[in-house]
Formats: structure tokens, sequence, C-alpha cells
């Protein structure tokens, strides 16, 4: 473990493969986001991530002491290459260019994880019939955590000693394991293109596409939709019936791997749902699939219908989740980065 904490001020960034946010942590009663500070700029208008942080700095004339990166890549040794973007970011150039003190880098999803104990009650939407629970410092939980957005990330938030520790994983790569016919047959086709379906093949923005292929695959048609939106459109208007197909069955595997996280973890105090592809698939989750698969568990079935799934649409988690990782220092990570 380890942090840079205190109450000053912190330059928070989440960089993903198109854009780059960047806003100010501070201390002000309960909020640790400067939420008026967030800016949004497309990677490829800068060289790399000091050059855009001098400019948002510029911009809003901060002169920060400490920055916590959030990042959508692997951390190693204190550096990332960032997925689907050009720039390797390492903490001590960072540090170094912009006259920081102290500069930590995290996984993106690790930053979305943290904000889960700060997260304002007006982000949390419980799906099925168990209300969402406040995350209380002081009242020991483990709570599972599985982001759908671009792929898929899988996390656990355990609580103990007034203290939340996120732990990172790769469970999004876990193997999917069909439950249906339509689901095998789906298998089935991506396991042909890939050699290998696992969830995330399936449950996220690049699986609902994955999906929908497979889905024109086995009906003897070209897709028509291009994009996990276009898909979504055409499904919430009833245009295309794959299209309709597949995000139920999206909604249905996101789930069974939910439950599933559950069951081999003991996340038996709530399910979170991080991730830029919640929002657009809200009302496929509250359809009742992704419930009814959550809870499809055998003989764990009555447990599993007490366990209540959240899901978060908050605009900015990660930002919100590096500004808790940078001043408060009961919320940091196992995985030192």
């Amino acid at each position: 473990m380890g942090g840079v904490h205190d109450g000053g001020v912190a330059l928070l960034a989440d960089i993903g493969g198109t854009n780059v946010r960047f806003a100010l942590a501070r201390r002000a009663g309960d909020a640790l986001l400067d939420a008026g500070s967030v800016q949004s700029f497309a990677v490829a208008q800068f060289d790399s991530l000091v050059s855009a942080a001098r400019h948002y700095l510029g911009s809003c004339g901060a002169r920060p002491r400490r920055a916590v990166l959030a990042a959508a890549g692997p951390v190693s040794g204190g550096t990332v290459r960032i997925t689907n973007n050009p720039w390797v970011i390492s903490a001590s150039e960072v540090a170094q260019a912009l006259g920081l003190e102290a500069v930590r880098i995290v996984n993106d999803f690790a930053a979305m994880s943290a904000a889960l104990p700060v997260l304002p009650a007006a982000a949390l939407r419980a799906i099925g019939a168990v209300a969402a629970p406040a995350i209380d410092l002081d009242v020991p939980g483990v709570y599972g955590i599985v982001g759908p957005g671009t792929g898929l990330g899988v996390g656990l938030l355990v609580v103990r000693d007034g203290r939340a520790l996120v732990l990172e994983t790769e469970g999004g790569h876990v193997g999917f394991a069909p439950t249906n016919a339509e689901q095998a047959a789906v298998q089935r086709v991506l396991a042909a293109r890939f050699g290998r379906a696992s969830n995330e093949r399936l449950a996220c923005g690049t699986g609902l596409m994955n999906i929908y292929q497979a889905l024109c695959e086995l009906a003897g048609r070209a897709p028509a939709l291009a994009t996990p939106e276009a898909v979504t459109a055409a499904a919430d208007a009833g245009r295309d019936a794959e299209a309709v197909r597949a995000v139920r069955l999206c909604a249905e595997v996101l789930g069974a791997a939910a439950g599933d996280l559950v069951l081999a973890t003991g996340a038996w105090d709530g399910l979170y749902l991080p991730g830029g592809m919640v929002a657009p698939l809200l009302r496929w989750l509250e359809e009742g699939g992704f419930r009814a698969q959550f809870e499809s568990k055998g003989r764990f079935a009555a447990a599993m219908a007490r366990v209540p799934t959240i899901a978060v649409l908050h605009e900015q988690p990660g930002l919100l989740g590096a500004a808790a990782l940078a001043i408060d220092a009961r919320i940091d990570t196992v995985r030192r980065s």
C-alpha cells in the first residue's frame, strides 16, 4: 500500500485511449473533488501527458504539489503504457517535468473502485429489489465491483478497521460459461474467432459488438450496426432484432459474471457496476435478465437474492476515486504501483 494523502491541492487525471480528463482535489468538508475544475481534452491534441497537464494547469492557474493519475493500462514500476493511446507515462518523469513532490499512477478501474465509499447517494441506483447500501468505513464489509466499459474491469473493495482497500484483479478475463442454448451458440462463434471466449468478450462495449455480430452470423445476415452506441440505440428503438437480443444477452452475461464474483470472493455486502456502458444498458439491466442471472446460482439462489446490485451513475467516477486516493488516507489500493 502507499499513497500521497493530505488535504492540500492535488492534480488528478483520468487517462483513456481517446480523452484525458483533469481536475483538482482538495478537502472541502465532505467533498474531495473540485467539480468546477474538471476539463477534458482529446489525447490527439497533445504529444504527452506532461504537455496536456501543463496546458490544463496554465488554464486554471493551479500549482498542486502532487498528483494521482488514473490510467487505462497496466501499471508496472510507476510506469504505464496507455491502451489505444501512444502515451507512455512515468511517475518520476511527470513529477520532474511538472515540479511535483509526488506522483502516483493507478489503473483507471482501481480509481473507479476507490470512489465507491465517497459516492453521493444520488449517483447510485439499485438494480432489483434490494436497496443500495451506504458503505460505512466503520462497518466491516466486502463489496464486488464489475465495470463494463470498453473492456470489463473486476475488483474488490474490502472495508476493515476504518479503511477501504481496493484489490485489483484481471477477473474480466475469466472464462465465459453459457447458461442457455443461445449463449452456447454465441460462445461457439466467439471461441472460433478468438480461440477463447472470456466474460470480457461479451460483457462490455466491445463485447456487445461481439455478441451482435455473432447473432447476425447465426441469423445468416450481415451486421447493419458498427458501434456499441448504434446497437443500444437500435435496441432501445426496437429497430433491429439482433440488437435487442444482443443487449439482453449482454445484460444476462454481466449478471452471471457478477454473481460468480460474489460467490468466489464472499462479496455479500453488495455488487457495484461502474463503467461507461452502465448508463446505455441501464434499461436492459433493469428489465430482469441481469438480476435473474445474478441470482440463478442453484443452492445459493436464496443467498444471492439478498445481495444488492448497484449501478454507479456518477459522471466522473475515475476522477472522484483519484481524489479519494490523493486526499483520504482511509482509502487505498492493496497493489503497489
